[in-house]
């Protein structure tokens, strides 16, 4: 069976199953996860083929050593052994950041890579990147990416029609882009627990406390609908910068907030089924930073849950407006209030949005489908090689 190798710097963080999810269901590549450490209380990957570049680990020597191969665009011997001996047919880079680091050991090795971009690795302005605020040593990601981005062996994935439209301006030529969405696992996330009209009045927040996720607009916007429906309540799971401002917030304004903190998967389905809305306040934010798609408005849909969100790749093309969900402009708290009411003022309006919601998610981003797209690019950009 043909072999991919699936990278990400350190393996790999509890928000990003997908990266788990995609290559569990990988049907005609194997797939082999390389990382140069694994990330202290994450994911659990036992079901998966794990290989840890030795010597690079965190807080180590080789990792400095790892770091000055970074920062000069050099490859790191360690890591151009390590791939030759797995012996597989192609890389596939997680984040455009990660690729830039791996891409000098990948050449050297004569392997051809695929680049998934996701959201801020293509967002975030050039010059934030190179007035240092990512370190020092991404000072230089924007002119690699695009150095990159002209290499024969070298193809790319868009999360989004958004974000291929961001990599198309940011100078990533079009022809080298590619969509395929990720999906969500629909024998998972799928409707469960009490009929969704028979549920409390729960909005459901779930993401990190940072700018781009809004979590202080939801707030204000939930006090609003407070003033016409006074028993809706509010979860918001996440941790990050904004939770202590989020917890102030909600007290000035007395409203009622079960602030959850950071959850795994499990935790994130079991209050999907407790929820009449899910809500997704996405804003870009001042570095340029925003939602590439959001995940997690699949995963309430497929739930049965509307969802309500301004998500710059996800309200445009994994929301039906008024059928599925509602849209919303970024920071138009108004129409947000507009949206949850529409979902949880009476029961009536909850039970065909549900179920389209749920159908629409099976019928277009099922995660097996989804990566059935990515497989058939893995092969199509092999052809071209074998072609040449």
């Amino acid at each position: 069976m043909k072999k991919v190798i699936i990278f990400r710097h350190d393996l790999l963080s509890r928000s990003e199953t997908f990266i788990k999810e995609q290559a569990r269901v990988l049907v005609d590549w194997k797939p082999v996860l390389v990382g140069y450490d694994r990330v202290k209380d994450g994911l659990d990957l036992g079901i998966l083929d794990v290989k840890i570049i030795p010597g690079a680990e965190a807080k180590t020597m080789g990792r400095y050593a790892l770091r000055l191969c970074q920062l000069f665009g050099q490859p790191h011997q360690p890591t151009v052994a390590a791939l030759r001996a797995i012996g597989a047919g192609l890389v596939h880079a997680h984040f455009g950041t990660d690729a830039t680091d791996i891409w000098p050991s990948v050449k050297a090795v004569g392997l051809r890579m695929v680049v998934t971009l996701h959201g801020y690795d293509i967002n975030i302005h050039r010059k934030w990147w190179e007035a240092g605020h990512g370190g020092i040593h991404r000072r230089a990601y924007p002119r690699r990416l695009l150095q990159m981005a002209h290499e024969p062996a070298v193809h790319f994935i868009a999360v989004s029609q958004a974000i291929k439209r961001r990599a198309i301006e940011y100078g990533i030529p079009e022809s080298k882009i590619t969509v395929c969405y990720i999906g969500v696992d629909t024998e998972r996330f799928k409707p469960s627990g009490l009929p969704i009209d028979q549920r409390r009045k729960r909005i459901l927040f779930v993401g990190r406390m940072v700018e781009k996720k809004a979590p202080l607009l939801l707030i204000r916007a939930f006090s609003e609908v407070r003033k016409n429906v006074p028993d809706a309540a509010l979860v918001m799971i996440g941790d990050g910068p904004l939770l202590k401002g989020a917890q102030q917030l909600a007290q000035a304004l007395d409203v009622p907030v079960e602030f959850l903190g950071a959850q795994d998967t499990d935790m994130v389905l079991a209050q999907l089924h407790l929820a009449r809305v899910f809500c997704l306040p996405s804003v870009t934010a001042e570095n340029g930073d925003a939602e590439g798609f959001g995940l997690v408005i699949l995963e309430a849909q497929a739930c049965g849950v509307p969802a309500v969100t301004s998500a710059l790749g996800g309200a445009a093309e994994g929301v039906l407006h008024r059928h599925t969900g509602y849209i919303f402009d970024e920071h138009d708290i108004h129409a947000m209030v507009q949206g949850l009411l529409t979902f949880i003022s009476t029961d009536a309006a909850l039970m065909t949005p549900s179920s389209a919601a749920m159908q629409y998610v099976q019928a277009r981003f099922d995660v097996r489908d989804c990566t059935a797209c990515l497989e058939h690019i893995f092969d199509s950009f092999l052809s071209i090689e074998n072609r040449s």
